[in-house]
């Protein structure tokens, strides 16, 4: 049976295909566009399908999201997802069409030369939805107190009592009253929308501890929740972007798969290497570093996280306190060689990672 093996350049309305056939010389040329819809794209299985050729289809990864994948899968077929950052790309390419984009990938396709991303069932990708949305709440959240204090900071008023957004830092602010009414108006406004940030916020982190009962990734994401630093918001933010961890060979792809390590560009005898990739989700990445900082203090299992440790098995817990142990030495260890707090609270991250790796490991998850 022979294969042909297709590229789709995927927009919102419009889809190029091309199709290249099997074999090294096999011929590569266009197949026309199609609509992007459910309906076009069935046509278009049945048209390529008539021959009772192998299908082997790939796109690229964007913001149309998953669907055209499992409408290929159902119908029997091959489907890869290609990740854009891992395209290779010719220095002396300087024409871009949507033909030629198809063309190229199904050309890439047929020598193995595209990395797969991960695609998620639909309930996983529910819920990493569910706490996008809570992350995009927060960032608006954040935007809404910046633009109170600027407001503030602008008609000379500065609070002097501690950090903002406490318990007297919120009594100080229903104590302000303006002179102008379009000035009370303003700032009435602002105080609205901080409050609504923070409803919408502690509604949506509700959701997420609710659903999260459900969830297929349960007992792992309890088993995180035993590590320092890692809440339930956190450890849902890491496996919504990784799904199962038994998908990573080792723990140095985990900790590259965020972006936590080393970029280099060494050539013969020369070795140069800078700062972190940052390749992969961000808000992982954030997320991995604000749990580091927890471990800048003696290793100790706090009053909050009893429940998890009480509730876990003793291998969880075995790893979790290995995990303390060792970067919290590992923190005071770098600061005494005078590196810098963010810079160590980063290397703290890329082996919080890989405990997070091993938790993945010894933690069964329903098939």
């Amino acid at each position: 049976m022979s294969i042909l093996f297709v590229g789709l350049d995927v927009h919102k309305e419009t889809i190029s295909v091309a199709v290249a056939e099997d074999g090294r010389d096999g011929e590569v040329r266009s197949h026309g566009t199609i609509e992007s819809s459910p309906v076009h794209i069935g046509k278009l299985l049945k048209r390529l399908s008539a021959n009772r050729r192998q299908l082997h289809f790939c796109y690229e990864a964007g913001p149309c999201g998953y669907g055209l994948y499992r409408q290929i899968i159902e119908a029997g077929h091959s489907c890869t997802v290609a990740a854009p950052s891992s395209i290779p790309y010719k220095p002396g390419e300087r024409v871009k069409t949507d033909r030629l984009d198809a063309m190229k990938l199904a050309r890439l396709l047929r020598v193995g030369e595209l990395t797969r991303v991960w695609v998620p069932d639909v309930a996983h990708e529910a819920m990493r939805d569910l706490v996008r949305s809570r992350a995009d709440a927060m960032q608006h959240l954040m935007a809404n107190k910046r633009q109170l204090l600027a407001f503030l900071l602008r008609q000379g008023r500065i609070y002097s009592g501690g950090k903002h957004w406490t318990r007297a830092h919120s009594g100080w602010l229903a104590m302000q009253t303006f002179e102008h009414p379009a000035h009370q108006i303003v700032f009435q406004d602002y105080i609205n929308a901080v409050h609504d940030g923070q409803r919408r916020h502690r509604e949506l982190v509700a959701m997420i501890e609710s659903m999260a009962s459900e969830w297929s990734m349960k007992p792992l994401l309890d088993a995180l929740c035993v590590m320092r630093g890692i809440d339930v918001i956190s450890a849902a933010t890491i496996l919504c972007a990784t799904g199962d961890l038994r998908r990573f060979p080792t723990p140095g792809q985990l900790s590259a798969y965020f972006g936590l390590v080393p970029a280099e560009h060494s050539s013969g005898g020369h070795v140069k290497r800078s700062g972190i990739t940052k390749t992969g989700n961000m808000e992982v990445r954030r997320v991995l570093d604000q749990c580091a900082w927890c471990y800048r203090y003696p290793a100790r299992v706090a009053i909050n996280k009893e429940r998890f440790y009480h509730a876990a098995s003793q291998q969880v817990r075995d790893v979790a306190w290995r995990a303390q142990v060792r970067l919290c030495t590992r923190y005071r260890k770098l600061i005494a060689r005078g590196k810098k707090s963010p810079v160590a609270c980063i290397a703290v991250a890329r082996e919080l990672a890989t405990f997070i790796w091993e938790m993945g490991q010894v933690v069964p998850l329903p098939s």
